[in-house]
């Protein structure tokens, strides 16, 4: 959630308008939260009259009484009470309108960080650096799902008969190293970030902290019984283990890290990717999450997508870092950067990992505040984070990367790099 205070000011206001304009947003919207400001104020002016006028009109009834003016009293008395009930009608009002309020609020976009490029969408994300050299294998590279399929290392059939389309299982030797990946990256990020394990179902407060609820409810999969929700990622849970907390000061920068299921229902993407590992329903990832002080959140992006990069360069990965234009950034972040590895047999770029820094959007939604020793206030935290990695679309680059000749894998390679 932006900060409210930018629509009290004339400069402010129209520089979100810009904002909202890279973003391809509806300004209507500023112009209904302005009237909805505007009702509300006018709410507060006419209840503290109210109560003005009733506090004077009780301090009469005594006065009247002492002097023995009985019936003046007893109308005194009936206009006290009926000014209570208008200002309780009045308190009804603005709680309806603060509710009103609230649920324009959340809707709206982060601020961009002012270096974000112009764009509608993927088509102007900027590159900004690539790492290593296209792979040269020295024959027509397979797709991975043609191998995972060919090799019978993964059953999609039977993931279909347990689950609908998009699901699969993994046979033996997949299973096993999708798992021991899972490790070696949480081994490698354990070093910086603490480790912590979550569930995987949310209350709905925990998808409204970091963005997904409102906006994006339909994207996932919920349990409307218990009201509870399946995390599209372990951000959800790793972020909001300091909801509604105050942290001190010398607690921060604060790292975590975990690996988890994640789901998502994947429904505005028919037709594309449907094939092997890349958009599945349910999928391994290991998350990196961080809470830092405002002044530093700029820097901690560049090392955040350091790390995630450190698990591709360990492969030995060819990929690339693209910083995402205004219209492809989400709606929570204020500057993300994608890695994206280089798939031969698919002979094109994915997205592996995306990094981004929230600033304070989801600290306000979560209330997430640390004590700064310096102001004696209590300040919202910035918060970040990063795939690091996804696991199945790593092991999907790692099958396309280090394929044989005749149509499997080079597991031996695989594992050399995760026992160096």
């Amino acid at each position: 959630m932006i900060d409210p205070n930018i629509f009290k000011n004339d400069d402010t206001k129209e520089s979100y308008k810009s904002i909202l304009k890279k973003r391809s947003f509806d300004l209507s919207i500023i112009k209904n939260l302005t009237q909805i400001q505007k009702k509300r104020a006018n709410l507060i002016q006419s209840s503290e009259a109210l109560l003005q006028k009733k506090n004077s009109s009780a301090k009469n009834i005594g006065k009247l009484k002492a002097e023995g003016r009985l019936e003046e009293m007893e109308a005194v008395k009936a206009d006290v009470a009926n000014l209570g009930d208008e200002i309780k009608a009045e308190k009804e009002k603005l709680e309806a309108v603060e509710s009103e309020y609230n649920e324009v609020l959340i809707t709206l976009p982060n601020i961009l960080q002012p270096e974000v490029p112009e764009g509608e969408d993927e088509e102007s994300n900027k590159e900004i650096r690539v790492w290593g050299e296209k792979p040269n294998l020295g024959f027509k590279a397979k797709p991975h799902y043609e191998i995972l399929e060919d090799r019978d290392y993964v059953d999609f059939e039977r993931g279909v008969k347990l689950s609908g389309s998009r699901f699969y299982v993994y046979n033996s030797k997949i299973a096993k190293l999708e798992r021991d990946l899972i490790n070696f990256m949480l081994t490698v990020h354990g070093e910086k970030y603490q480790e912590r394990f979550t569930p995987v179902l949310v209350k709905n407060a925990c998808m409204l902290g970091t963005g997904q609820f409102p906006k994006f409810k339909d994207d996932f999969y919920s349990i409307e019984r218990d009201q509870l929700n399946l995390i599209p990622t372990a951000e959800v849970t790793l972020t909001n283990l300091y909801a509604d907390e105050i942290l001190n000061e010398e607690e921060l920068p604060i790292y975590l890290t975990t690996a988890s299921s994640c789901f998502r229902r994947e429904s505005g993407s028919a037709g594309k990717d449907t094939r092997g590992l890349i958009r599945v329903h349910q999928f391994q990832k290991v998350e990196l999450v961080k809470f830092v002080k405002p002044e530093t959140s700029a820097e901690e992006l560049e090392t955040l997508t350091q790390d995630a990069e450190s698990i591709l360069q360990k492969f030995d990965l060819h990929y690339r870092v693209v910083v995402l234009c205004s219209g492809d950034t989400s709606v929570a972040s204020s500057k993300t950067y994608d890695l994206e590895v280089f798939m031969p047999g698919l002979d094109r770029w994915l997205e592996i990992s995306s990094c981004s820094n929230f600033e304070s959007y989801q600290s306000r939604r979560a209330k997430i505040r640390y004590k700064n020793k310096e102001t004696k206030k209590n300040e919202f935290v910035h918060t970040l984070n990063a795939s690091g990695v996804a696991a199945g679309r790593l092991m999907a680059a790692l099958i396309e990367n280090y394929q044989t000749k005749d149509g499997d894998v080079d597991f031996d390679k695989i594992y050399s790099f995760i026992k160096a």
